[in-house]
Order: C-alpha cells, then structure tokens, then sequence
C-alpha cells in the first residue's frame, strides 16, 4: 500500500488555494480539531476561504481573526466557557467575514448529506425561525427562499425544507491514531469526523500518533477513516493544542483564555500570529513553544488510559521522520 506520510508544509503546499471550501473536524475544546492545519494555512498567506465548521473552535477564531476566511458556516460560534470567539466577532461585526449560521443538527445533516452525494437534505429542523429566514449570504432577501427552500414531502404531502449538502473542497481531520497509509483511529467524540471524510473531496489527516499496520489489522472494526478516502497524512503531535484530544493530552485552559483575548483585537492577533503562528519551523520548534513542561503536565490526563491499547504498536518519532522522507514512497513501511 502506499505510504502517505507527508511533512506539514508539503501538506499545506499541495492541499490548499485561495478561495478553496475548507471544512475541518471537531471543533469544541472537548473534541479534537486540526489547528496546526489552521496555522499552516496562515503560514502560506492563504486568503479568502469559505470555511465549513461543525462548531466554532479555535481554527476558525483564528482564520476569521485573521482575514484568512471572507465566509463561513458553522452551528455553534462559542467556545464554551472560554466564552464567545472574539475573533469571530470581530470579523462578523465589521463585516469582513459572512457568517451562515445553522443548528448543530443540521450541520450534522448537512455532512451526511455530502458524504451520502445526496442533491439535497430533507430538513425538518431550523424551519419557521430565522435560521431558515435570514442568510449572512443573501443579506438583502429577507424572508431568505434560498438558504432552506421549502420542499413537499411526495409521501405525506407535507411541506418541509431542504438543506444543501456539504461537500468541501479538502478537509484536514485530526485523528488520534493513524498509519502510513491512511487509516485511521479516532478517540473521544467524532463531531462528524466520520461523514466529513466521506463528504469532502480531498481528505487529509493530521495524526497524534502513527501506528504500525499491525495495529489495523489489530482493530480494523474501529478504523473510522479508510485509506481509501485519504489523500495525505501529517504526523504532527498536538496538532489539536489548545484543544484537547482524548487518550493523548488535555485541554490547554490557560492558553484557551489567551488566545481568545489576544483575537479580540487586530493588535493582539498580529501579536499571536507573530508568537504562534510564524515563530517555529519544524515539529520540535514547534512543541518548544508550547513548552516541554507544559507537554508533560497535559499529557498526564485522566483520559491517558484510553491510549492503552495501542501503545505497542506507536511508532517512535525517528522511524516516522524515516517514512516521512521526500523518497520514502518507494520505501516499505513497518509491519
């Protein structure tokens, strides 16, 4: 099979443009995100990206904060209790940045939708409210009849609506676990990780960890991301950071608050790009910045245990860094 693994910068050269539909994965603190994505994203100077979010996290805060993303749509824009994502609304509330709003249900419908090549989603959700009458696309069409048309069921006869799927142009899916080749193991909640990666038109993972095939074979009923979908995979540790991800480390509280309070202004965005964003140029620059100690203290989490079934099988940071070589597609990979 062939192997995948490919550097952050190579990923981001390859699997992204200006103007792209740019969805990623979970979203809340409790859930995992690619956020080194986001930054990378930022790193290449892309712009005017149309980003498709199940909820609001730190990525999009970021992306918004920092004139990346002109449109969006999502179905939850708070961080929890972090509070609202200042950099949201501050490109929301100057109007540089369009936001759709939709319920979390119906993004969820929505993907699904997407990953099933559906033309449309029946939609019994968001009807009658403004969710269905206001578009941030059409703001001037008010009641909106094009953000969730109105449909007749053919069988009650029933007047409902319709959802467009959601079909991303590329979607970069943190996942826990994941091999040379692509498959992947995802721990804590999916967030529609798994219809994302059915839904979008290119795939690629950023992986906690890289396992052996031994482990696939291991649990193949709980590889919830084939490598049949997937374009690339990035080994990047704390891909997820301030974000948590489950079995591996935990949220990052205090840099949760920083951040969202340094998004809240233009000042303090260029000050983070410049700290966070551009300030490491490899993996282990990049977990210095975070700090070793700081590493250590959220990978002792209560959710560690969850990663004990599959510690045998993690593949050392070297032998990652071997497959991950410009010529090792031709080399064979660990079993």
């Amino acid at each position: 099979m062939p192997n995948k693994l490919i550097s952050l910068a190579e990923a981001g050269r390859r699997f992204s443009w200006d103007g792209m539909r740019y969805a990623s994965g979970a979203a809340l603190p409790v859930g995992s995100d690619a956020l080194v994505f986001g930054r990378e994203l930022l790193r290449q100077k892309r712009k005017d990206l149309h980003a498709i979010f199940h909820c609001c996290g730190q990525q999009l805060n970021l992306l918004a904060a920092a004139g990346a993303a002109t449109k969006a749509e999502c179905g939850f824009a708070a961080l929890e209790v972090v509070g609202f994502a200042n950099g949201l609304r501050r490109a929301v509330e100057s109007g540089r940045l369009a936001l759709e709003d939709y319920s979390n249900l119906a993004m969820a419908l929505r993907l699904l939708g997407g990953a099933l090549n559906w033309p449309f989603v029946p939609a019994t959700v968001n009807i009658g409210s403004d969710l269905q009458d206001r578009s941030a696309f059409a703001p001037d069409a008010y009641p909106s009849r094009a953000k969730i048309p109105a449909v007749t069921d053919p069988f009650s006869g029933k007047e409902i609506g319709a959802f467009s799927p959601l079909k991303p142009d590329v979607a970069a899916i943190h996942v826990t676990l994941a091999d040379a080749n692509g498959n992947a193991i995802l721990l804590g909640t999916e967030w529609s990780r798994f219809e994302l990666s059915r839904a979008a038109k290119r795939v690629v993972l950023i992986a906690d960890a890289i396992v052996d095939p031994g482990c696939i074979r291991q649990y193949p009923n709980l590889v919830r991301i084939p490598e049949l979908l997937v374009e690339a995979v990035v080994y990047w540790p704390f891909a997820a950071w301030p974000h948590s991800s489950p079995g591996m480390y935990d949220m990052d509280e205090e840099h949760m608050f920083f951040m969202n309070k340094a998004l809240a202004s233009e000042q303090g965005t260029a000050d983070y790009i410049r700290d966070f964003v551009e300030s490491y140029s490899d993996l282990d620059s990049y977990l210095d910045m975070i700090g070793r100690d700081k590493i250590a203290r959220l990978s002792d989490s209560v959710s560690s245990f969850l990663l004990d079934p599959y510690r045998r099988w993690i593949l050392p940071a070297d032998e990652v860094a071997r497959l991950t070589a410009p010529d090792a597609g031709s080399k064979e990979i660990a079993a």
